[in-house]
């Protein structure tokens, strides 16, 4: 996939895993290509309290549930015509960049061994692995953490060694706020500027009542 020359260079979207306890950086998986749509759901979590319960139909518990899916596409077209640049894809085509993005959603294989060690010793309690804090980037303005809800991969082209070299990757994401969080963990913090970064961008919108053609409000 080639863009007309002289075409503004675009920020590239992706994804970052920072270790769940330290919060370093991981690994950064950066999406080739920009998708042509991108859709958002937000679902307002409101008080629900007793039919007819008037104090509450104005109250919010937390921020909306937002969800995020997008299609993806991943071709190594480009990097295989500069073999020589690129001898990674030559052997592999885009296996890796699959694999980094699958293993967001694996656990690690470390730590299943050892879980799977500590059963065969008789532990009567087995802890479950904490994944990476997954952070989806799509500029500076939309920067949050995430968990990968729905991952679905079409392998449309393959090389001689069947490694494929084009495939189109349908994410869902759910977007974690401070509530689905443990207290003082990163991602709430990272979430809490997200939030905030919302409201400034909103309080730049400007808006008069007559432009509504109202003049005031009974």
């Amino acid at each position: 996939m080639t863009t007309f020359p002289g075409s503004p260079r675009t920020v590239r979207g992706g994804l970052v895993m920072l270790d769940p306890r330290g919060g370093q950086v991981q690994r950064v998986v950066v999406l080739r290509y920009t998708p042509d749509t991108l859709s958002r759901t937000l679902q307002a979590q409101a008080v629900t309290g007793d039919a007819g319960d008037r104090l509450d139909a104005l109250r919010l518990r937390a921020a909306p549930i937002e969800t995020i899916k997008l299609e993806a596409e991943i071709d190594a077209t480009d990097q295989l015509e500069l073999p020589d640049a690129h001898p990674g894809t030559v052997r592999l085509g885009i296996t890796p960049e699959l694999a980094a993005l699958e293993t967001a959603i694996y656990p690690r294989a470390d730590d299943v061994a050892a879980n799977l060690a500590r059963a065969a010793e008789g532990a009567l309690e087995i802890v479950s692995t904490e994944a990476p804090l997954t952070l989806f980037v799509w500029g500076e303005n939309r920067i949050v953490p995430v968990r990968i809800t729905d991952f679905a991969v079409t392998e449309e082209a393959f090389d001689p060694s069947l490694n494929p070299i084009r495939a189109r990757v349908s994410l869902g994401l759910r977007v974690l706020g401070v509530h689905d969080l443990r207290l003082g963990h990163r991602g709430a913090g990272i979430f809490m500027a997200y939030h905030r970064s919302r409201e400034r961008l909103a309080a730049t919108v400007p808006g008069a009542l007559t432009q509504l053609g109202v003049r005031r409000i009974p």
